[in-house]
């Protein structure tokens, strides 16, 4: 990795990567905790278990979270403060609008607000490909590869895959982990349901095809071995 930074100077070389507060999106899971003084009311307005969700790939990594679901509209239901709309906002600016609404409600309150299900999936040429969720938000590529078990030995570390939902619209970037120059990428912190894809290389791919090659061959001779065998039987 980073074949590009020159030991010999490397304090000349860092470079400060601006991270930039994810917005929340519809559908996202939000864990909301909303505290005041009257320990009855925090009952009613922290139900001991919010909804849950089952979150994470149909394996060991799958867990249920409990939280918030944003709906189509950008629109969360709380017990007592009723309808906030969050989508659009960070979770700074989303504590700050459910304090508000609470003001109406209770007296001194203090309100807590994180990513429930803030998830990342890493495909391809690494150890543990599968969809991870973080318990925060700012995550870099270099977390989830790390997340994933590192590349193998196979992964072309010249050319990964982020694929992106903005919006709507699919967004494409390339990274190149040999280059210093990922760390002033603005795609180096990820954001809510990126994907990593790690591709493999042609040494790869060719031992591959060699071996799905050298299959169809012994298949091929077995069965050629078999048609013989059944004809002289007859």
């Amino acid at each position: 990795y980073f074949k590009d930074i020159n030991d010999a100077n490397a304090e000349s070389q860092n470079v400060l990567v601006e991270f930039v507060e994810p917005t929340i999106q519809p559908f996202d899971i939000l864990d909301i905790t909303v505290q005041t003084l009257d320990p009855e009311i925090n009952k009613v307005v922290n139900p001991g278990k919010q909804q849950g969700f089952t979150v994470g790939a149909a394996n060991a990594n799958q867990r249920e979270v409990h939280g918030y679901s944003v709906d189509k509209n950008g629109i969360i239901q709380l017990p007592m403060i009723g309808e906030v709309k969050v989508a659009g906002l960070s979770l700074s600016d989303a504590r700050t609008e459910i304090l508000e609404k609470s003001k109406k409600y209770f007296k001194d309150a203090m309100v807590q607000v994180r990513y429930a299900n803030f998830k990342i999936n890493v495909m391809g040429e690494v150890l543990r490909p599968d969809s991870y969720t973080f318990p925060n938000e700012k995550v870099s590529i270099l977390d989830a590869i790390s997340m994933a078990g590192d590349l193998t030995i196979y992964a072309k570390r010249d050319n990964v895959l982020l694929v992106r939902d903005n919006q709507g619209k699919k967004e494409f970037v390339r990274f190149n982990l040999n280059s210093k120059e990922i760390f002033s990428s603005p795609y180096f912190y990820l954001k809510q349901n990126d994907i990593i894809y790690v591709e493999p290389a042609k040494s790869k791919v060719a031992s591959t095809n060699a071996a799905r090659a050298q299959t169809i061959g012994i298949a091929s001779s077995l069965l050629s071995v078999l048609i013989v065998l059944f004809t002289r039987l007859d």
